[in-house]
């Protein structure tokens, strides 16, 4: 299940995408599909589509900073093949990885309200539903990691945020946090590369290793709450 190319279940979205279908008739405007094969064993949530990146081109996390840092950080740890040029037709391609958002249109000023990533939540539930390989979830930010926990049935107060935070909950697969890979994030250091791809050696090790945590930095319900990095 996705929306479909005028899904109006986000009245505030579908008037931001109706007035940049009239002011860029050329971009896609539409909600963004995900990308990458359906038998992944990482998915990858963001928050939202970019106005000028994902808005734009139509693929997630293309054509704008967000992308440069991910899709290089990718194919460093050989989950994409092929070369990143910022558009869908590149031919770049994923590698057991599968690319999505909390909210499939663009939001203005990038911030969706709780209520539309609520509206969304099916079709991310559906995404996750459709993977039948999946091992790791991959948040990028607190507002997609609540959305992941969410359409689990997850508690939040049982797996809080945190960057390089690893989740173990009792059943589905495990969730890691990451801070987002925006310009701003990483123009203010919140994020740095070396951050971002430490993130991504977690990753690597639990899915090659068999799903392993380090214990520092895991939480699982199990335990009733998560235990604390030094």
């Amino acid at each position: 299940m996705a929306p479909g190319r005028d899904c109006r279940l986000c009245p505030r979205l579908a008037d931001f995408r109706d007035t940049a279908r009239r002011a860029h008739a050329g971009w896609h405007n539409a909600p963004v599909a995900s990308f990458g094969p359906a038998d992944a064993r990482l998915l990858i949530v963001g928050l939202a589509p970019g106005l000028r990146g994902a808005n734009r081109t139509g693929r997630p996390f293309t054509g704008d900073f967000a992308g440069d840092l991910l899709y290089a950080t990718l194919g460093e740890f050989g989950f994409a093949a092929g070369t990143y040029a910022a558009r869908p037709d590149d031919g770049l391609s994923l590698i057991d990885c599968r690319i999505t958002n909390a909210v499939r249109c663009v939001p203005p000023a990038n911030r969706p309200t709780a209520a539309e990533v609520a509206s969304c939540r099916p079709f991310l539930g559906a995404e996750i539903a459709g993977l039948p390989r999946l091992r790791v979830v991959l948040a990028l930010g607190r507002i997609a990691h609540d959305a992941v926990l969410r359409t689990l049935g997850h508690r939040l107060s049982a797996h809080p945020f945190g960057h390089g935070a690893r989740h173990r909950p009792a059943a589905g697969p495990m969730i890691a946090d990451s801070y987002h890979c925006s310009r701003y994030n990483t123009n203010t250091g919140r994020l740095t590369e070396a951050m971002f791809r430490e993130v991504f050696t977690g990753v690597r090790a639990a899915l090659d290793g068999g799903g392993r945590l380090s214990p520092c930095r895991a939480s699982a319900s199990a335990s009733g709450g998560p235990s604390r990095a030094p």
